[in-house]
Parts: structure tokens; C-alpha cells; sequence
């Protein structure tokens, strides 16, 4: 009854969803979470959220990854698809491609891999200046052989 004037202002960060796959627990399929998970087991297959993937240093994960935010510090082998950023802490190794907008990693760490953070878009959206430039190349295949003639 006291506790009426001290409660606290909920907010939707305290709504959210918090799952934890602990040391000890394999894990073989697909499984889709909202909201922030913790994995320190193992894990083959596929894992979805839109939240945040955090991977405990004794975690080992085979397969496809998919996540809002990746943080980890275990062992990753797999597709790694992150909307926000991927970090890598130490002693994490992570192995397999990687498409991220945003990439971290700690001393320590290790990737081995492919990772697209979106650099197509940068070709894509050349400005006005970098179009009038290419208009401006020629092809020099199509010239070669040809001599030029001048006026003696």
C-alpha cells in the first residue's frame, strides 16, 4: 500500500522480451525471438530477432544469424545479417560473411570472412559532378589502331 507513491514510470524498454539459452544447452532448428536474447550454449541452424543477439563467451553457433544487433564473444560460423551493427569482442571469432551497415572489433577478436556494409549504395548515388566525369570517358578500345594524321 506504501508502494503506491514509489512505483516506478514503466517504460517500453521495460516491456521488453528477454530470452537466455544458458551454458549447457544444444540446440538444433530455427527459432525466431523478439526482443534481446542471450545465447552461452550451443546453437545449429537459424536464429531471428530484431532486437539484440548477444553471444557469451562459451557459446558456439552454427548457421544463419539474423539480428538487429550483434554482440558477441563467442564462436560464430555462418551467415551474419545485422540492421544496426555487428561487434565483435574479444575472444570472438567469427567466420562467414557478414552484412552489416556497422562493424566493430575489439583487439583480440578474429573474422575471417566477407562483409558488405552497404558500399554499393555509394556507387549507386554518385553526385551530379562524378556523372558529368564519366560522360566525359572514351573508350579507348575502340580508338586503338587509329592514327592520328597531322599536317606536315
Amino acid at each position: 500500500m506504501w508502494a503506491l507513491g514509489e512505483r516506478k514510470h514503466r517504460t517500453a524498454d521495460d516491456d521488453e522480451n528477454f530470452t537466455f539459452l544458458g551454458k549447457g544447452v544444444d540446440f538444433k532448428g530455427v527459432v525466431n525471438f523478439d526482443g534481446t536474447v542471450r545465447i552461452d550454449g550451443r546453437l545449429e541452424g537459424e536464429i531471428h530477432t530484431t532486437g539484440t543477439l548477444i553471444v557469451g563467451e562459451h557459446a558456439v553457433i552454427k548457421g544463419i544469424v539474423s539480428a538487429g544487433v550483434l554482440v558477441t564473444s563467442g564462436k560464430i560460423n555462418g551467415t551474419v545479417t545485422a540492421a544496426e551493427k555487428v561487434q565483435i569482442l574479444k575472444p570472438g571469432i567469427l567466420i562467414g560473411d557478414v552484412r552489416t551497415p556497422v562493424v566493430s572489433m575489439e583487439e583480440g577478436s578474429h573474422f575471417h570472412g566477407m562483409c558488405d556494409m552497404g558500399a554499393h549504395k555509394w556507387i549507386e548515388d554518385q553526385s551530379p559532378v562524378q556523372a558529368v566525369r564519366d560522360t566525359n570517358v572514351h573508350n579507348i578500345v575502340a580508338h586503338r589502331g587509329k592514327v592520328r594524321t597531322q599536317d606536315l
